[in-house]
C-alpha cells in the first residue's frame, strides 16, 4: 500500500471542527492549547463555537484548520503511527501545505501557527476588500481558462488559481477582469462560472506583498527537513531541502495551486491511498474525480481516527 497524507485548505472550516477529538483525546486538547497559546488568542472557542463569520476571517480560518489536522495527527501518533515509516508523501491545498510541513516535522507547531496566523493576515492586507475577487470556472480544459483569463486581464491580473481536477478550476484577480472572465468562460460553454464569496484574490500576482511578508516571516523561522518529502503546490513535485520548501512557500501566495497534478503524480508515483487529515471532506472528493484508483480516506473524527489505524495496520 502506498499511502500519502494530505491536508485540507480555506473552505474547509466549520463552527465545531475538532471539538469531538479534543473531548476524547487529551492529545488533541493539548494541540489546541498549544495553538491558542502560541496565538495568544482562544482560537478553540471560536473554533468550537462560533460566530461562523469570526471563523471564516482568514487569519483565523487557516491556523484553525491546521490546529484540527494537527490534532487528529496527534492522537494518531499517540496510536503508534509513524509517518516516517508508513506514509511516502505529505502534500496539503494551499495553507494545507503548512500543515503537511508541521505533521513532517519541518516546523514545530507554535511556528506553523504564527507563521499561517501571518499570512492570513498579509494575505488580507494586500488587497482593498472589493478590489479582487475569485470565481470558479466549471467544465473548461485548462488551456481554455487560461485563455479566457488572457482576454478577460487586459493588462489587469487575471489568473488561474486552483487547479482542482474534475474540471473544476478557480480564477483570481482584480474584480473586473474576473466578472468578465466569468462571462466569457458562459459564453465558452463552461458548465458554471460563479463569483465565490472570499475576502481577496488568493494566488493571484496581488498578493505580492503577502509573497514578501511570507519571505520575511519564513526565514525567521527554524526548518528541519522534512521527515517524508512534500509534493509543493507551485511545481506538484516533492521537495525535501528546507530552503527549496521556504523558497516555494513563498511563491505559492501569488502562484497556482496544482492539485490535479498533484494527486496524478501521487498515483503515478505508488500512492493508492490517499488520507485527508483534518476538516472536511473536501479533498476526498477531488481526489475521486482525479484518480478513481487511489482511495481516500477521511480523518476528522474519533471514529476516523480509528478506522483510520486499522487501514494503516
Amino acid at each position: 500500500m502506498g499511502i500519502a497524507f494530505t491536508f485540507p485548505g480555506q473552505g474547509s472550516q466549520a463552527v465545531g471542527m475538532g471539538r469531538e477529538l479534543a473531548e476524547a483525546f487529551g492529545e488533541a486538547r493539548d494541540v489546541f492549547e498549544e495553538v491558542d497559546e502560541a496565538l495568544n488568542q482562544r482560537l478553540s472557542r471560536i473554533m468550537w463555537e462560533g460566530p461562523e463569520d469570526e471563523l471564516t476571517l482568514t487569519a483565523n480560518a487557516q491556523p484553525a484548520l491546521m490546529a484540527v489536522s494537527m490534532a487528529a495527527l496527534g492522537v494518531m501518533a499517540k496510536g503508534g503511527l509513524s509517518i516516517r515509516d508508513k506514509v511516502a508523501y505529505v502534500a496539503g491545498h494551499s495553507l494545507g501545505e503548512y500543515s503537511a510541513l508541521c505533521a513532517a516535522g519541518t516546523f514545530s507547531l507554535t511556528d506553523t501557527a504564527r507563521l499561517l496566523r501571518i499570512r492570513g493576515n498579509a494575505m488580507q492586507a494586500a488587497v482593498p476588500v472589493g478590489e479582487g475577487a475569485m470565481a470558479a470556472i466549471i467544465g473548461l480544459e485548462p488551456s481554455d481558462v487560461e485563455a479566457i483569463c488572457t482576454k478577460a486581464g487586459r493588462g489587469s491580473v487575471c489568473q488561474v488559481a486552483n487547479d482542482n481536477g474534475g474540471g473544476q478550476l478557480v480564477i483570481s484577480g482584480a474584480r473586473p477582469a474576473v466578472e468578465e472572465a466569468a462571462r466569457l468562460a458562459g459564453e465558452k460553454g463552461a458548465k458554471r462560472a460563479i463569483m465565490l464569496p472570499v475576502s481577496a484574490p488568493f494566488h493571484s500576482a496581488l498578493m505580492a506583498p503577502a509573497a514578501e511578508r511570507m519571505r520575511e516571516a519564513l526565514a525567521e523561522v527554524k526548518a528541519n527537513p522534512p521527515a517524508v518529502p512534500v509534493v509543493a503546490n507551485v511545481s506538484a513535485t516533492p521537495l525535501s531541502d528546507p530552503e527549496e520548501i521556504a523558497a516555494s512557500l513563498v511563491e505559492q501566495v501569488t502562484a497556482r495551486v496544482r492539485w490535479r497534478e498533484t494527486v496524478d503524480w501521487l498515483g503515478e508515483n505508488g500512492v493508492d491511498t490517499l488520507f485527508e487529515i483534518g476538516s472536511g471532506k473536501v479533498l476526498s472528493g477531488l481526489a475521486r474525480r482525479i484518480n478513481r484508483e487511489i482511495k481516500p480516506v477521511t480523518v476528522n473524527t474519533p471514529a476516523d481516527v480509528e478506522a483510520a489505524m486499522k487501514v494503516l495496520g
